[in-house]
């Protein structure tokens, strides 16, 4: 990866037309061939980037460039669509190439499957006096991803998500209506489960009959965050 601090301007010419005037910036030349073009500011968000697969060049300028100032002239062209997007340097404040090696990816904490797994471990959190009968229940249209019976023996149907939306809700819907026609599941209930559940989803799972439980990872993990549970 070179990474370039340099005074420049820059143009980007294609399906669409835009430019940046002159002034300091970040020029990201990755590995891959990408280039992005970072300002102070804007978060993690280039103000303009070239993705691969595309070509950088590095073009003399022309005598009326160098007479504007203009020491460098780079190309980046994409080698699909034609787009270019030509990057005017008037002065390099720092210029170094690191190699980063491959990166492993990343590994995201609390996803779906670690909140099925932690929830599955604290059936309480579902219903005081609760058992587990299983992870990952299978139906004809797919696994519900847990199956718990109350203190009563009542059946209920867990559907975890990490943000819970209406589309998790007909899906749990769904499950509860192929579930129910077991003569072992009669009167089978469901309870939506996820972080965070959008107001939409909350009224359609309560016109359902749905209860709506948000879990708190961190207090699950056992790092108490002192936040509500169960709504």
């Amino acid at each position: 990866m070179r990474l370039v601090i340099a005074r420049c301007s820059v143009d980007y010419t294609g399906r669409l037309n835009a430019h940046l005037p002159l002034a300091t910036r970040l020029l990201v030349h990755k590995g891959d061939g990408s280039l992005l073009v970072h300002s102070d500011g804007g978060s993690y968000k280039p103000l303009n980037w070239m993705s691969p697969p595309c070509r950088l060049d590095v073009v003399a300028p022309s005598d009326e460039l160098v007479e504007a100032g203009v020491t460098e002239l780079w190309k980046v062209t994409h080698q699909k669509s034609g787009d270019a997007l030509t990057v005017h340097i008037y002065e390099v404040l720092h210029d170094s190439k690191h190699d980063l090696g491959v990166d492993p990816g990343l590994i995201k904490d609390g996803v779906e499957s670690d909140l099925q797994r932690l929830l599955s471990e604290q059936v309480d959190l579902i219903a005081e006096g609760g058992k587990l009968v299983r992870r990952e229940y299978p139906t004809a249209i797919g696994p519900v991803d847990l199956l718990v019976r109350d203190a009563g023996g009542m059946p209920i149907a867990v559907e975890v998500k990490r943000r819970g939306d209406i589309d998790g809700v007909e899906q749990l819907t769904r499950y509860l209506d192929l579930l129910g026609r077991d003569p072992l599941l009669t009167g089978i209930q469901g309870v939506f489960a996820a972080q965070e559940i959008k107001p939409q989803a909350r009224v359609l799972a309560q016109d359902r009959g749905i209860r709506c439980l948000v879990l708190d990872y961190d207090e699950m993990k056992g790092i108490d965050s002192g936040a509500p549970r169960l709504f």
